[in-house]
């Protein structure tokens, strides 16, 4: 796998490429996972209502097309996406989705905190409250978008919107509990976890004539 750390970069743009990789790719084209941040912009999922942003704020809304209702990106939360050709890794949607919330479950246990799933909820939790969200699309068999982790951010534009369509439902973020580690460095450890629960598989080889 492909691993590109591009910094902080705008997310319109971010998400153009991933559709024209994955529109692009082919069964020899390797995997990719590119680690990123975005300024503050808030995204709407296909099937996104409008209504949960409940007021008018200068940050801007792209409405795109993963999974999901509404979400927020900021600095200092670190974004994994993950351009992963399913069917060379025999994996189904609900398959990626635990495993992201494994890797993401993993990392937050190395700074000795518990955090869980919540059914029905896609998501990592840590006491009920949200500290990850996850959210993708997938083309002919390939899969874009991914994840996002809470390090330390300014969360108060969570509190503007109902977070992935639930009213009340409170962001929490790893600098809450006390981690010290900055984004960077969680996203080198999460890297690791993301790495290991999706192993290298080489892509396939071109027939020979």
């Amino acid at each position: 796998m492909i691993v590109r750390h591009l910094g902080l970069v705008p997310y319109e743009p971010t998400w153009r490429a991933m559709q024209e990789f994955t529109a692009s790719r082919n069964e020899t084209t390797p995997d990719e996972l590119w680690l990123v941040q975005h300024p503050p912009v808030y995204t709407l999922g296909q099937a996104g209502k409008p209504e949960h942003l409940l007021h008018a704020t200068e940050i801007p809304l792209v409405k795109i097309d993963r999974g999901g209702q509404i979400t927020y990106h900021g600095p200092g939360q670190v974004v994994a996406y993950l351009l992963l050709d399913l069917h060379r890794r025999h994996l189904k949607v609900r398959e990626m989705v635990n495993l992201l919330e494994q890797a993401i479950i993993d990392c937050i246990a190395d700074y000795g905190l518990v955090a869980e799933r919540k059914d029905g909820a896609p998501g990592v939790y840590i006491a009920g409250e949200k500290v990850a969200a996850l959210g993708l699309r997938v083309r002919n068999g390939c899969s874009y978008h991914g994840l996002s982790l809470n390090v330390d951010m300014d969360l108060t534009p969570f509190t503007w919107i109902n977070p992935c369509g639930y009213s009340g439902l409170k962001t929490i973020q790893l600098k809450d509990f006390g981690v010290t580690e900055g984004p960077d460095e969680v996203a080198e450890r999460l890297l690791g976890h993301l790495q290991r629960h999706f192993p290298e598989v080489p892509p396939t080889a071109l027939p020979k004539d």
